[in-house]
């Protein structure tokens, strides 16, 4: 089978680059547009057999561009593939309708990759002959934010779930300290049994009675090791106490994470006073409470105020419309300063994690210094902020802003000749956010 070629169409270097070294792991020729008009001059001419498009590009976005494809006779029948950070089933039925295969997201994954690659046939059929010589291909994936994951779970976080969890360690935790416990017992009897003097036989009647020899005193040993099985026993009994106790902190330390990753959107109740442009409080007390900031982490290279971000700031806007509240809300980002390597010419991506910090190529944010005040609002939001306006008569204003560089969530390493990238970029992962402030 001849080699495969791939397009990728992104505005982004990095984003070209990163996915071009992962399909070339897999011995496919790549060809790269930074436009949707430079991809279809090359179509003009050229013929792929798969082409992976971005969703948000100057001029002509990614659904125009897969709409003209597949009316062009001459390429309908390439497959396209979307390679953007956009998500949700309402985005993959649009991209589908248009003629696009799926969404193959820019933090992806060597299995998405890989089985992309199949359901294209530009791969081998795992199970045809060929799989017999097959050696599994170890792609480290870079993605443009690594995540924290001490973050992720498998399965949804619900009081029934950490009651069944809790349940099946103490039980384990129980059953553990019984069985070691009656080892031990057994153990200390059977010694006891040893060290004790046994009975004297009865005497025969015929025969003269003796006077009984004089008690034998237990060896001073068999004391030692019916206090050592005391103390052994003492001991377990601390354990088991102990792991409970243990298992409650861990049981409350867990709520105050879930409280942590789902903040409460706190709107001022109905009736309560709200200051105005020109109202200000008589004193301290009858100040409006502000709420606590809704905290959203920005992957590395992604629009601040796009993809998931966008939709939680929409959900809490209509929520304020619903409530007819009047309402501020302040939107800041906040950029992350991460180790990077690479070039201006080829572009930048997160260093890998055992790199050292000081052979960093650049440290910094470059996608977020390009943009100009008015990029950092996009057209969706900006859309939304309008309509937002119109629906409440006014009454819920949106402000957009960049935050102080030196406000951070969680401070920088201290330098040092063996602090790695991974040290560095855990802080810069999470000082890359927004912030929404509801007063």
């Amino acid at each position: 089978m001849g080699a495969k070629r791939a397009l990728i169409v992104d505005d982004s270097k990095s984003a070209r680059l990163f996915l071009a070294r992962v399909l070339e792991k897999y011995d496919i020729d790549v060809d790269s547009a930074e436009s949707a008009e430079a991809a279809i001059d090359y179509l003009s001419s050229n013929r792929p057999d798969v082409i992976f498009m971005d969703h948000l590009m100057p001029g002509m976005d990614g659904l125009q561009a897969v709409q003209h494809i597949k009316n062009d006779p001459r390429t309908a029948t390439i497959p396209i593939m979307m390679y953007t950070s956009q998500e949700g089933e309402l985005y993959l039925g649009q991209a589908r309708a248009l003629g696009a295969v799926g969404v193959l997201p820019k933090q992806i994954k060597p299995a998405d990759v890989s089985k992309v690659l199949y359901q294209l046939h530009l791969l081998p059929d795992r199970r045809s002959g060929e799989q017999s010589s097959f050696t599994p291909i170890n792609v480290r994936i870079e993605s443009e934010a690594p995540e924290i994951a001490a973050t992720v779970l498998s399965k949804p976080l619900t009081d029934s779930t950490l009651r069944e969890h809790f349940a099946d360690l103490r039980r384990a935790l129980v059953a553990g300290v019984d069985t070691q416990t009656d080892r031990i017992t057994s153990e200390v009897r059977a010694l006891l049994l040893e060290a004790l003097p046994q009975p004297a036989p009865e005497p025969v009647a015929e025969e003269p009675l003796e006077p009984p020899p004089p008690p034998r005193a237990p060896p001073p040993w068999a004391w030692i090791v019916a206090g050592t099985a005391l103390a052994i026993a003492l001991i377990s009994t601390g354990l088991w106490w102990r792991s409970v106790r243990l298992l409650e902190d861990l049981k409350s330390e867990v709520a105050d994470l879930r409280t942590q990753r789902t903040p409460a959107l706190l709107v001022p109740p109905a009736g309560a006073p709200v200051a105005g442009p020109a109202a200000a409080p008589a004193d301290a007390a009858a100040a409006p409470v502000e709420s606590r900031p809704i905290v959203a982490l920005v992957p590395y290279g992604a629009e601040p105020l796009g993809g998931s971000r966008l939709e939680v700031i929409q959900k809490l806007l209509n929520r304020l419309v619903a409530e007819r509240q009047p309402a501020s809300v302040d939107i800041r980002t906040y950029a992350g300063r991460f180790c990077l390597v690479g070039n201006p010419t080829d572009g930048y991506s997160v260093a890998p994690e055992e790199l050292l910090y000081s052979r960093c190529d650049l440290v910094g944010n470059p996608s977020d210094e390009a943009q100009s005040p008015v990029q950092r609002t996009p057209l969706a939001l900006a859309n939304l902020i309008g309509e937002v306006r119109n629906a409440s008569g006014g009454a819920v204003t949106v402000k957009v802003a960049a935050g102080e560089s030196g406000a951070l969530a969680q401070p920088y390493p201290q330098l040092a000749p063996d602090v790695t990238a991974a040290e560095w970029n855990r802080a810069a992962i999470a000082n890359n956010r927004i912030e929404i402030r509801v007063h």
